[in-house]
């Protein structure tokens, strides 16, 4: 495993970094409102959530992305480590699209306009997809 990200994966790392850490920033001060909607929708598509306090569930979330974001934006953490991580948040993110009713048009993958912004986050699996690939890939003593 390399110690160092390549300098071609630095814009797409620093890009999925930027806007994860934003967002987990964001949510650091989420009023209780929020912090109930963020909850109420990760756990109609996860149930293992529901009994988990909004407020305490948006703050974990909120150190999650600031911790994923911050693995992203530091070369100096493994691509493998740093791709597998946003793979599986990414793979968190498009379940809750999958799952959720109203983001995506009935009998389709295709989103609804509400769906569009969770659709989206589909280049974030495949950024993440993308690292942890070329890493299996190019480990030494592979063909």
């Amino acid at each position: 495993m390399r110690f160092l990200a390549r300098a071609h994966q630095l814009p797409a790392r620093f890009a999925a970094g930027a806007i994860i850490l934003n967002s987990g920033l964001g949510k650091q001060d989420a009023d209780k409102q929020t912090a109930a909607g963020l909850h109420g929708m990760a756990a109609g598509t996860y149930p293992f959530l529901e009994d988990m306090d909004p407020e305490e569930f948006t703050r974990l979330l909120s150190r999650a992305e600031i911790a994923l974001g911050a693995a992203l934006l530091i070369p100096v953490v493994p691509s493998m480590l740093a791709g597998a991580a946003l793979t599986a948040f990414a793979g968190g993110l498009l379940g809750l699209y999958l799952k959720t009713p109203g983001l995506r048009q009935e009998g389709s993958l295709r989103p609804t306009p509400d769906g569009n912004a969770i659709a989206k986050d589909v280049w974030l699996l495949g950024i993440g997809a993308g690292l942890v690939i070329e890493e299996l890939v190019s480990c030494p003593g592979r063909p």
